[in-house]
Order: C-alpha cells, then structure tokens, then sequence
C-alpha cells in the first residue's frame, strides 16, 4: 500500500504543471509522509452539481491546476458530443489564490479542444459571468470561486447556454467525460487563441441592472457596504451610482479583493463575528441599512437598527421583504423558492395570485422554474432579474432592497415596520438553522440513519403529522437526500450541505398573530418553540 502510495503520488508529480504543488508534493514524497499523502491520493474531487469544490494543494483530493485541466477537457469532451464544437465558453474569476491560473488554463483547454473561449477581463463577480453567457450567446461558462468558502479552497462552477447552473444528468455526464481523460499529456493546451473581453460586457450588465428598479422611485436610503474582501466593490459601487442612491460608506478594511480574508474566521455574512466591521461602522455613520455581499458577490446579506442595536436580517426575511415590494410593484410571474426557504413566499404569491414553486436547494433548480420572475433562497440569495442573470445575484438584490428602504424611509417607515405587516397579515413565520460543521463526515450518515431508522413523533411538544424521506422523491420534486417533516404549525428539513461538511436542520415555526399588539407575544413564543425544536431534534439525530 506504501509503495503504491508513493508510486501515484510520483506519477501526479511528473505531470504536474503548477511549480507550487510540485514543490509541496515532492515535499511530502520526500518525507514519506504517507498519512498526508494517503489524505491527497485516497480518491477524487467528485464532479457534481455544484462543480469542483475543495481544499487547495496538490493531488486528486484537491483543488489544483491537474485537476482544473482535467475538469475543462471533461467539459469541453461533453459539449462536443453535445454538437456544440466550435461553440463558445465564457470564463470568470474571482479574487481567491490560483484563480486566474484556473481560468487561463479553463481558456487554453476549450481552445485546444476546438471550441471559443472568451475570460472576463478581471476578478468579477459571479453573476456578470452568468449575465454573461446569455449576453454573448455561449454554449456554456466557468466561474472559478469557492464562493464563501474558507480561504484555503477553490472551487469550479459550470453553468450550460441558458445561463443556469448544471443539474442532474448534465453532471453525471461531464463527470464521466472528466474520468475518461487519460495523462494530461493528451489534452491540448495551446498558450493564445482566446480572447479576453474588454469593459463592454460589464457595462453591459451594469446597463442591466438600472431595470431592477422602478422608474421613478426615490433612491434616498444610505447605506454602509462591506465586500467581505471579495470582488464586489467596484460593480457595486458603479450600480449604485448609476442608480442615483446616495454613495455606499465602505468597511475599508474589507473593500479591496484580499484572498486569505484576514479580518474574518469564514468570509460568509451569515458567521458570526463576520460583520462587526460594518456594524462599527453603522454606529459611526449611522446609515438605513447595511449591506453586504460574499467574496464573489452573488449572495447579499442586509442589517437594520433594532432598537440601538444593528441586526442582521435572516436570509427569509429580506426574500420576503423582496417579494412584498416586487408585488407592491405589480410584478408578474412566478415566484419560487427552495424547500427550505421560509413558507411565507407561498402566502405572499397566493395573496397577489401568482403562480408559486417550491424547488429542491439550489439556485441551479430555482432558475429553471418555468416563468419565473422572483427567486429566493434563505441562503442569502435573491433572483432578481432572471431574464438578465439565470442565478442569485447580490448586486441587483442590494439595489432593489435599497429602493424598498427609500420608499419606506419617505414614508417615515423600516423594512422592520414592513415585516411587522407582513407578520399581522401572513402569521408570524420564524425560521432558525441547526447546523453542525463536521470534520468526520461519518458523523452526518450516522445522523441521517439514526433519524430514518427511529423518526420523530413530535418536536416541541408538536405533532409530526407527516414524515418525508426525500430520496424517494414527491410528486413535484426529484430525489435528494434529506427528510421534512411537517408539525402542527411548523416544518423541519435534515440535509446534508451541498458544498460545506456539514448536516443542516431548516426550521420554520408559524405563530397567528391577531395584531400589531400581539407581536411581542408571538415572537417569544416562536423563540420558545424554535429552541426547543433544536433541543429535541439534536436529541433525535445524535449530534
């Protein structure tokens, strides 16, 4: 086993391009480390529906430029048998380590293998790359991120023609073309041959994003933005100008790309401590809001003052603050969500009579909801404007939250006075998350088991009324894997995470609220009936 070890891992190093990963390979070959080594070589980076993700360093069990190369000629083998030879590839970047490497060499592969590659012209943000493909008619595009991701991964998204991302068979099929590739000495990688956009796509997009919003809407809100050391700033800032809002006051210390993210533990809005630099500098300047957008600036996280303090608003209630202004507006479409965003959505769309869709988790399921005009996940992100960006955008979800603050504001109203109204109308809907990051993954299948051998009757003192298992499917959402169970007045989904190790627990409570005054109560007692889910759910699954 030793000896094989070695024998593979000196097999990687003969043919590794990058001089980085060599060196730290041949370190550990060197060293006989066979632990780490066995960590590196004891399988691959699987290919899924949400791309490549993962650590990065060299081997197969991590991001690198082999593994990229392999990725692009996978790709490229799969858009050929699709008829699209000659067809083009848009490719983006963020601002992360080896990025703009995993790129150039995204480009030099699609060039070798016949069809047209097209790289943004710099680190941008995930949704002017998926603006993008539709904008140039390409058969397909690349984002090289890891989104929010700790600073030591990367990650590898692939999005078809129509501007969404893979699902279900598409990845399979690119994962199989991606194993079939032999030695890399086989893949063509011509060094020019691509082309690199200039400004116009950018502008492009940015012409796109003044359509969010309505004519002549008052654009008065101010507001502190932080790019959480991403690539968010610059689109940002220029769609804020070109809107006419007032100019965003930048966390400084945060505004500029910076990939080892130094001012924070994990570069997600959502951690904590993630956004203390903006609330310092919300109580400095006192703004309307605060906003923020992840590394590759697709998610958006928005904070308001509660009382003296500045809160961070939960993913479900800025998608409900959203829709609530798109139908004051009198959007039309359908309005969809994943299942495990809040069931608000539903009664928000059944009130205007718009057609409503629950999808699996996902943004690369919410785009392709026949119809759509508005998607959301609690994850933080909002579509939108889907006939311009086929995925969750935190540029145009900042300018469109901005706008409903400024209507507010004119009124001598909150986004707070508003979910206040929504809960008098709709029932108080709370939602919490249970999520327990792992570093044994064995410990989230242990969970899943325990909970589909022995499920719960009641959480909460609630009745489980009716228990899913997911992996069989219902009659309006394929397999996956994870359970639901829906309580008297509540609902709570078990999955595993998608691209993080992690199990995650999505719960919603429904409390009626009889009016403004009864608030209060509602909201202990929903606080009350979340925690003491969390208490009995942990206790049902072992964690």
């Amino acid at each position: 086993m030793h000896d094989d070890l070695i024998a593979r891992a000196q097999a990687w190093l003969a043919e590794d391009p990058d001089a980085d990963t060599r060196d730290e390979l041949a370190g550990l070959i060197d060293a006989k480390d066979t632990a780490e080594l066995a960590t590196r070589f004891g399988g691959t980076l699987q290919f899924g529906t949400a791309g490549l993700r993962g650590e990065l360093g060299a081997g197969p069990m991590r991001m690198n430029r082999t593994v990229v190369i392999r990725a692009a000629a996978g790709l490229a083998a799969y858009l050929k048998k699709q008829g699209q030879d000659g067809g083009l590839v848009v490719i983006g970047y963020d601002a992360r380590h080896k990025s703009e490497d995993f790129a150039r060499d995204t480009a030099a592969v699609m060039t070798g293998a016949g069809l047209r590659a097209a790289v943004l012209p710099r680190p941008l943000p995930t949704p002017v790359l998926a603006y993008a493909i539709r904008h140039l008619g390409a058969v397909a595009g690349v984002e090289v991120t890891a989104s929010h991701n700790p600073p030591r991964d990367n990650g590898y998204k692939v999005y078809l023609g129509d501007g969404s991302q893979i699902v279900p068979p598409a990845d399979a099929e690119i994962a199989a073309e991606i194993d079939a590739i032999g030695s890399l000495t086989t893949v063509p990688r011509p060094t020019t041959g691509w082309e690199t956009l200039d400004e116009g796509v950018l502008d492009a997009y940015l012409a796109r994003t003044d359509a969010v919003l309505a004519q002549d809407s008052p654009r008065t809100a101010r507001t502190v933005y932080t790019a959480m050391h991403g690539v968010g700033k610059d689109v940002l800032l220029a769609a804020f100008a070109r809107a006419g809002f007032p100019e965003p006051v930048l966390v400084a210390e945060q505004a500029e790309p910076d990939p080892d993210f130094p001012t924070v533990a994990f570069p997600n809005p959502e951690e904590p401590g993630a956004m203390d630099l903006a609330f310092a500098k919300a109580r400095e300047t006192d703004p309307d809001l605060v906003v923020a957008n992840d590394p590759d600036a697709d998610r958006c996280a928005v904070a308001v003052k509660d009382g003296d303090a500045w809160r961070m608003l939960r993913g479900d209630e800025v998608g409900a603050l959203l829709a609530a202004h798109l139908v004051g507006r009198g959007a039309q479409g359908t309005f969809a969500e994943s299942i495990v965003s809040s069931s608000l959505l539903g009664r928000i769309a059944e009130k205007a009579n718009l057609p409503y869709e629950e999808t699996l988790t996902g943004f690369k399921w919410i785009a392709r909801v026949d119809g759509l005009r508005y998607g959301y996940e609690e994850a933080l992100g909002y579509c939108v404007d889907p006939d311009g960006v086929r995925d969750k955008d935190g540029i145009t979800a900042a300018l469109l939250i901005t706008e409903l603050a400024s209507e507010l504001k004119e009124r001598g109203r909150t986004l707070l006075d508003l979910l206040d109204d929504l809960a008098v109308e709709h029932g108080l809907h709370a939602t919490d998350q249970l999520s327990v990051r792992v570093e044994d993954l064995s410990v989230i299948a242990d969970a899943m088991r325990r909970l589909r051998e022995r499920p719960p009757t009641e959480l909460a003192g609630l009745a489980v009324t009716r228990a899913e298992d997911l992996t069989r499917g219902t009659d309006r959402l394929p397999p996956t894997d994870g359970l639901r169970y829906t309580l008297d007045g509540a609902r709570v989904i078990v999955r595993p995470s998608g691209t993080e190790p992690k199990l995650k627990c999505y719960l919603e409570v429904v409390v009626p609220v009889a009016g403004h005054s009864a608030l209060p109560a509602a909201r202990a007692r929903a606080t009350e009936l979340l925690a003491a889910i969390k208490r009995d759910l942990s206790a049902a699954a072992g964690i």
